[in-house]
């Protein structure tokens, strides 16, 4: 495994399938003034195991190796001043979870697994999807300006051993057009006239908030935990967090508008930037007339695209208001990978319907409209789906392959761009690493002492 795909590995596992459980915490390695502690190794080796990778010692090695490559770049980030954003973080946390909830059959699942309630599992592994969002960008920064000539692709391919050529499986790429109905003043009116509802019961009537946030929340991950919060400052939405650190301690709050729905919220306890909250949430639902209307808009779209009266293009600008993919034809990215290729792993964990939809299509087919929910913002709308490509499996060639393996050759020569960062940045940095991992064979001199 090179270098790039394994920081990779690395990057995109980081809270996805580690298990919960307490780990031996010794110093294994120190990059300047930051630690790797053997919990941060054996995590990696528990999440190898889990993919069905065989981890021996020069597995571990490789993994260590990747973890220093990581403080050399966080800690150049910190100093170039690269900022990455709470509200960077909080996406790719919210993204990573809603990814792995849903293989797992629910928020409720996952909080079973981990033990922890969904705030809690943001709150411990915050500052590592951080560090690693910083990695990522100091690494982008430093391979910025590498790029590669057709010549230099068809180099890299001529170069590769025979053997090596990679077998491709088979690949599909998607293009959507998808119409969320639209919510109304009227639709907006109405959720907050049931929350004020619920709100006058618990401070009138005296109910339990816990009780309502049980009975009527929407909130996946705190309804059925009574609409309990556990969080930091920065960890939600700016106007939720407004409202809690404008309470009391056991005052309720007005009704907030978020970009989720409305809440209310009860302020348990504060402590510095540490806070429990309970909240409940009332999504606006939208009528039937706008469901309704949104069936008759697709309908007629598809129709235009059967008969041929418009072009896919033009039926994207026209009918589509998915904002993810409305500007780019209606491809939809793969979000593990950033490609806009999938394969049936990657299907199954994010959207099975498609592959169910498209099994039998042939390339530039379209699917009829159907219902639609999106994982990731919990929306239901129409979809029309195309297939775009499928890609057969078979072995890499530069015919059929040439941007893959121009992206791998690129890959090659960031690899080695960040190879020669990586010699710069040891020559003046302080390293220690534990005796038991002295015999590594690095692909870096990390030590003068080591023996290579």
């Amino acid at each position: 495994m090179t270098r790039i795909l394994l920081f990779s590995f690395l990057f995109y596992t980081g809270i996805v399938t580690a298990q919960p459980g307490k780990l031996v915490n010794n110093v294994v390695a120190q990059v300047g003034d930051n630690i790797i502690l053997l919990s941060d190794l054996e995590q990696q080796q528990l999440q190898a195991r889990q993919s069905e990778m065989d981890v021996d010692y020069d597995f571990s090695c490789n993994i260590l190796e990747q973890l220093m490559i990581q403080e050399l770049l966080v800690n150049q980030a910190k100093l170039d001043s690269i900022v990455v954003s709470d509200e960077q973080v909080d996406a790719e946390m919210e993204n990573r979870l809603r990814i792995i909830e849903n293989k797992m059959g629910g928020r409720e699942a996952l909080e079973a697994f981990y033990e922890k309630t969904t705030a809690q599992i943001k709150n411990e592994f915050r500052s590592v999807i951080k560090d690693k969002i910083l990695a990522q960008e100091m690494e982008r920064t430093i391979t910025s300006a590498v790029s590669v000539t057709p010549k230099e692709v068809s180099s890299f391919f001529n170069s590769l051993p025979k053997d090596s050529i990679p077998f491709i499986n088979m690949k599909l790429s998607f293009q959507q057009i998808v119409m969320y109905p639209e919510i109304t003043k009227v639709d907006k009116l109405r959720a907050m006239e049931e929350l004020d509802g619920i709100r006058e019961q618990i401070l009138v009537q005296g109910k339990s908030f816990e009780t309502m946030a049980r009975i009527h929340s929407d909130d996946p991950g705190s309804g059925s935990q009574g609409g309990k919060i556990q969080a930091s400052k920065g960890m939600m939405v700016p106007q939720f967090e407004a409202a809690v650190f404008r309470l009391s301690v056991g005052e309720v709050s007005e009704i907030i508008e978020t970009q989720y729905g409305f809440h209310i919220i009860k302020l348990i306890s504060r402590k510095g930037e540490d806070y429990e909250c309970l909240h409940i949430l009332n999504m606006p639902e939208f009528s039937n007339d706008a469901i309704n209307d949104a069936s008759i808009k697709m309908e007629e779209c598809y129709k235009k695209l059967d008969q041929n009266e418009i072009t896919w293009s033009e039926a994207v600008s026209r009918y589509s208001n998915d904002d993810r993919t409305m500007q780019n034809q209606g491809v939809i990215t793969n979000p593990i990978t950033g490609d806009q290729t999938w394969d049936m792993e990657d299907l199954n964990q994010v959207d099975q319907q498609i592959y169910l939809l498209t099994d039998a299509m042939e390339k530039g087919d379209i699917t009829s409209p159907n219902l639609y929910v999106d994982i990731f913002e919990r929306k239901q709308g129409i979809r029309i789906v195309r297939l775009k490509e499928r890609f057969e499996p078979h072995q890499a060639n530069l015919k059929d392959d040439y941007a893959l393996i121009k992206a791998a050759a690129e890959n090659d020569k960031k690899q080695r761009t960040t190879a020669k960062w990586v010699d710069s940045k040891i020559f003046n940095a302080f390293i220690r690493i534990d005796e038991n991992y002295q015999s590594c064979s690095f692909q870096h001199q990390w030590l003068p002492t080591l023996n290579k």
